[in-house]
C-alpha cells in the first residue's frame, strides 16, 4: 500500500498537478489505508502563521479558525510541533495544556487524541502533517510508517509549489523596483475588466528626465532614480497598484469613479515626485508625463490601453509634466498625425521635398532684403504641398531633424547658386525645430552643408520660433545660439509676440532679429490693443538695436502702418507667396518688388 501511495503522488507531483488536489489525494488515499484517523496538512508561512492546505474531512469552519494562526508553544499539537520543530504527540486533547485554547474545535466532532509531524525544506519547517484520532491513542508501527512516507512526499510536493511560485513571481516581478511587471498588469489588468460593477481608471506614467540622468550621471543614477519613483508613488496608489513596464513608463490601476478622481490621483503622484532625491550621489529632480483613461465595462484591454497611450501621447505634446484624460476625438488627431509622417517620410526617401523662398522686403524702397526658405512637398502628380499642409508631422521630433537637414543641404546649394550667378548682399532664414537643438547636430549639420556646397555661413539666418525654448528649464537653447552667432550665423526670433514673456526672452536670448507675428500685423490698422503694443514692441527692439521684420504683410495699410512706427522691413502676401528658386532668382536679380511699390505710390 505504501508504495502505491508513493508512486501515485510522486506521478502528480512530476506531471505538474497543483499542489492542494495533489496533497488533497494523498490524504484521502491515507485515510483509506486508515480508516480510523483524520488526516490533516498545514502550510507554515516565513513569518510564522499555519494556513490550512487539506483536511478533506473536517469541516470548512475548523480549517478557517486555523487560518493565520501563529504557531507557538501552547497552540494545539500542529501549531506547537511547527515551533518546537519537533513531533507532538497529545493522546488526550481534553486534558492536555497545549490544547487548553483550542480544544472546542476538536472535541464536539469526536476527535480525542493528535499527533502532529513538522514537515522540513533545507531545515526550515514549511509544514505540519496531522493525524487526528477518535480514540485517546498515540500511533501504531503501521501508522509510524505511513507519517514517515507521507511527510516526505508532502515535502517534495511543497518544495515543487515553492520552486513553482518563486518563478511566478519573478516572472511577474520588476527585478530593480520590485514592483509588479508588465506580465503581472496584463494579468490583472484582464482580471480586473471582469468586475463590471466598479469603475476604474487607467494612468500612464513616463518618466521626463530619466535618458538625461543616465547620460550625465550614468545608469546607476538612472536606476536610483527609478526606484525613488516607484517608492514614492507606491504610497500614494496603494500596494500591487503600481506596475513598472519597463524603462521609464510606469502604469497605475485604481478604482475611480470619474475623471475628477483620474485627475485628482495624477495631480497626487505629481506632487509625490516633486522633491528632489539623491541618485547616486546626485540630486535630481524627478518629473512625469501621465495619461489616463476611465474604465468603463465592456471596453476592450486594448482599447482602454489605447486611449491611455494617446492621452499620454498629447500630454507630452502639450507640455512635459502635464496630465491628459483621454478625450473622444483624440484617436482622430493621432492618426492624421501618423498619416502626415508617412507622406514625409516618404517624401524624404523619395526626395520630393523642396526649398521655396519668400521675400523680405523693404517696404520703403521695395527691393528685397533677404529670403525665407520654407518647406514644400513635391506630390507624385507634380503638385506641391505647403508645410501648413503636413505640419502636425515636424512635431515628430525625427522627422523634423531629417526635414532641417535637406532643408540646410538645399539653402545651402542654392546659395552657392546664387553667388555664383553674382547674386550677393542678401540673407536667407532657415527655420529650426526644438528637436534640432535637443539632438545636438544643428551646428554640425550647418557647417557640413555649407562646406559641402561652398556656400557662406554668415549669409545664413537660423530662426527660431519661441516655442523652441520655452519649454527649456536650464540655458542650453541660449548657449547653443550665442554659439551659432558666435560661427557668424545669423539669429531671427520668428513669431514674436505669441509666446509667454517675449519681452523676458529678448533679455535671455541673444538673437540679431525678431519677426513680429501675423497676428499683429492683422490688427495694426485698428485703434486697439495690437496696434499699440505692435508699436511697443517696434521701439524696444530699436533700442535694442535689432532687426524687426513684420510677417503676415497682406495690404497696402498694413505696410505703411509699419513704415509710420520704424518698421521698414516686411514679408507677406502682399509681396509675394514663397516660390521656387527660379523665381526667387529673379526676384534677387530685380532687387524690386512691384507691390512694394504700389505701396509707396498709394
Amino acid at each position: 500500500m505504501l508504495q502505491a501511495l508513493q508512486n501515485t503522488i510522486l506521478e502528480l507531483i512530476a506531471t505538474g498537478e497543483p499542489l492542494k488536489p495533489t496533497i488533497d489525494r494523498l490524504c484521502a488515499m491515507v485515510e483509506d489505508m486508515v480508516p480510523d484517523v483524520v488526516c490533516s496538512v498545514l502550510e507554515v508561512d516565513s513569518s510564522g502563521r499555519l494556513h490550512p492546505l487539506s483536511a478533506p474531512s473536517l469541516p470548512a469552519h475548523y480549517s478557517e479558525a486555523l487560518e493565520g494562526l501563529a504557531i507557538g508553544p501552547k497552540v494545539g499539537s500542529c501549531g506547537t510541533a511547527a515551533f518546537w520543530g519537533r513531533t507532538v504527540i497529545v493522546t488526550d486533547i481534553a486534558n492536555d495544556p497545549l490544547w487548553e485554547d483550542y480544544k472546542a474545535l476538536p472535541l464536539p466532532l469526536g476527535l480525542k487524541a493528535c499527533w502532529s509531524t513538522p514537515i522540513f525544506s533545507q531545515g526550515v519547517v514549511i509544514g505540519t502533517f496531522g493525524f487526528y484520532f477518535r480514540e485517546t491513542r498515540g500511533p501504531n508501527d503501521f501508522e509510524n510508517k505511513i507519517v514517515a512516507a507521507s511527510t516526505h512526499l508532502t515535502a517534495i510536493a511543497l518544495e515543487r509549489e515553492a520552486r513553482v511560485r518563486e518563478r511566478q513571481r519573478l516572472a511577474f516581478t520588476d527585478s530593480m523596483t520590485g514592483l509588479p511587471n508588465r506580465a503581472c498588469f496584463n494579468t490583472r489588468f484582464n482580471d480586473m475588466l471582469a468586475q463590471p460593477d466598479q469603475d476604474w481608471g487607467l494612468i500612464l506614467v513616463d518618466l521626463d528626465n530619466l535618458k538625461l540622468v543616465n547620460d550625465t550621471f550614468g545608469h546607476g543614477a538612472g536606476d536610483a532614480l527609478i526606484g525613488a519613483v516607484a517608492s514614492r508613488i507606491t504610497p500614494i496608489v496603494g500596494e500591487n497598484r503600481l506596475f513598472r513596464l519597463g524603462g521609464d513608463e510606469f502604469a497605475v490601476i485604481a478604482p475611480l469613479d470619474d475623471s475628477r478622481g483620474l485627475g485628482a490621483a495624477a495631480r497626487a503622484i505629481g506632487e509625490a515626485l516633486e522633491a528632489p532625491c539623491d541618485c547616486a550621489g546626485n540630486l535630481v529632480h524627478p518629473s512625469a508625463t501621465m495619461g489616463g483613461a476611465l474604465i468603463r465595462p465592456g471596453q476592450s484591454s486594448e482599447t482602454i490601453r489605447q486611449n491611455a497611450d494617446l492621452a499620454l501621447y498629447h500630454a507630452k505634446e502639450r507640455a512635459k509634466g502635464s496630465f491628459v484624460t483621454y478625450q473622444d476625438g483624440m484617436g482622430t488627431a493621432i492618426s492624421e498625425r501618423y498619416r502626415a509622417i508617412r507622406e514625409v517620410a516618404a517624401a524624404l526617401s523619395e526626395q520630393r521635398i523642396e526649398a521655396f523662398y519668400q521675400p523680405i522686403i523693404n517696404m520703403k524702397t521695395g527691393t528685397v532684403f533677404g529670403l525665407e526658405a520654407l518647406c514644400r512637398m513635391r506630390n507624385a502628380d507634380g503638385s506641391i504641398t505647403p508645410a501648413a499642409a503636413f505640419h502636425e508631422a515636424t512635431k515628430d521630433a525625427r522627422v523634423a531633424a531629417k526635414l532641417t537637414r535637406v532643408m540646410l543641404d538645399k539653402v545651402a546649394c542654392d546659395l552657392a547658386r546664387w553667388s555664383a550667378m553674382g547674386l550677393e548682399g542678401f540673407h536667407v532664414g532657415v527655420n529650426v525645430s526644438s528637436a534640432d537643438f535637443h539632438n545636438g547636430n544643428l551646428r554640425g549639420g550647418l557647417e557640413e552643408a555649407c562646406a559641402r556646397h561652398g556656400a557662406a555661413r554668415d549669409r545664413l539666418v537660423v530662426e527660431v520660433t519661441e516655442s523652441v525654448y520655452l519649454d527649456q528649464r536650464d540655458r542650453a537653447i541660449s548657449d547653443e545660439i550665442g554659439r551659432l552667432r558666435g560661427d557668424g550665423v545669423k539669429v531671427a526670433l520668428d513669431d514674436f509676440g505669441t509666446g509667454f514673456a517675449s519681452l523676458t526672452h529678448l533679455m535671455t536670448i541673444p538673437v540679431d532679429a525678431i519677426k513680429i507675428d501675423k497676428t499683429f500685423t492683422r490688427g495694426v490698422t485698428a485703434h486697439g490693443p495690437s496696434r499699440i503694443i505692435t508699436e511697443g514692441l517696434i521701439k524696444i527692439a530699436r533700442r535694442l538695436g535689432l532687426t524687426i521684420i513684420a510677417e503676415g504683410v497682406e495690404t497696402v495699410e498694413q505696410a505703411e502702418h509699419y513704415i509710420q512706427f520704424g518698421c521698414a522691413l516686411g514679408q507677406g502676401f502682399l509681396y509675394s507667396k514663397a516660390v521656387p528658386f527660379a523665381t526667387a532668382t529673379e526676384m534677387v536679380r530685380g532687387r524690386i518688388v512691384d507691390a512694394a511699390q504700389a505701396a509707396l505710390r498709394a
